[in-house]
């Protein structure tokens, strides 16, 4: 019988997956989940195949903020799409309130057409998701042949000016910025609507470079403020995306401290172009030394999530 589903993947990130039974049995420090402080967490030792795509509510909160109860939106006169947020919660401790799943688009562009991504953000939305996940890198694979960073932003921002500012602001945006990446086809299309830049520079977390991409992306987006932006790795080497070993002859030279890439986070949060910060393929070291950044930059109420690798 043929489903009437979108065509597709529908990529979930669950925000309650730490607090699982399952898990809590697999990890005895089940306590890192509700009672440890963020000064505890370099003891918990977070692994890559024991952390998940999880808000920081986890580790920056003593006690998750989750309802069980659907919330519902002012609905305007031409949605076409449910606005109730199904199983919502705060995401960490941000002001934020997003659906228990979030739909991830890194497929959109090359292994969906944007006919097939418009269809599964309906979806989602039909079924209570406000919460979409992006990045300039994406779609992938970067190997595709129609590979073209930026392209599923460009995407997300045609659904965004389909459904008009009413229904964007129903909708909690999350997109990255690339780290650590030589000759990058990423930071080439931060010059998006104009051609890519040739040669293509290096992609890395200066203040500079971390201006260009949140300017790109809020241009592609079709929006003026991004809800939550993720430093997709960092711009030192870390083993990221899977990787479980760290290899010390791959360290570099010249990394872009933390601090400066706060520090740029930080006036793009003061124009109003970024709402809240978050991590993403970041150690646990990496993590502390986020967390003493932005306390000393007066803004670690903003950093808001972790999204790291987790093994199913």
């Amino acid at each position: 019988q043929k489903s009437n589903k979108p065509k597709g993947k529908i990529v979930l990130t669950m925000a309650k997956m730490l607090t699982s039974p399952a898990l809590k049995m697999r990890h005895p420090r089940k306590s890192v989940v509700k009672s440890l402080g963020i000064g505890a967490m370099a003891a918990a030792s977070f692994s890559t195949h024991t952390a998940t795509a999880f808000s920081l509510t986890t580790i920056l909160s003593n006690t998750p903020t989750f309802r069980s109860t659907p919330t519902t939106l002012a609905a305007s006169s031409s949605s076409t799409t449910a606005t109730h947020i199904s199983n919502p919660r705060t995401l960490g401790k941000s002001t934020l309130i997003v659906s228990e799943a979030c739909l991830g688009t890194m497929t959109f562009g090359v292994q969906n057409s944007p006919s097939d991504a418009f269809a599964q953000i309906d979806y989602a939305r039909d079924n209570g998701c406000n919460f979409i996940d992006t990045a300039e890198l994406y779609p992938v694979p970067l190997t595709a042949p129609e590979y073209r960073a930026g392209a599923t932003e460009e995407i997300l921002g045609d659904y965004i000016r389909r459904i008009g500012s009413t229904q964007r602001d129903e909708l909690v945006i999350a997109t990255k910025i690339c780290g650590y990446f030589p000759s990058s086809p990423v930071a080439a299309a931060r010059s998006y609507p104009n051609p890519p830049l040739d040669p293509a520079p290096d992609g890395r977390l200066d203040g500079a470079s971390v201006r260009s991409a949140c300017e790109a992306s809020l241009r592609r987006l079709n929006t003026d403020r991004i809800d939550l932006m993720q430093i997709h790795w960092p711009d030192r080497y870390v083993p990221a995306f899977g990787m479980t070993t760290f290899h010390h002859d791959q360290k570099r030279e010249g990394d872009v401290p933390i601090y400066e890439t706060a520090e740029a986070l930080k006036t793009l949060i003061d124009e109003g172009k970024i709402r809240y910060i978050g991590l993403s393929n970041e150690s646990t070291l990496g993590v502390c030394k986020w967390v003493k950044a932005c306390e000393e930059l007066g803004i670690a109420d903003k950093l808001a999530t972790i999204q790291n690798s987790y093994s199913l």
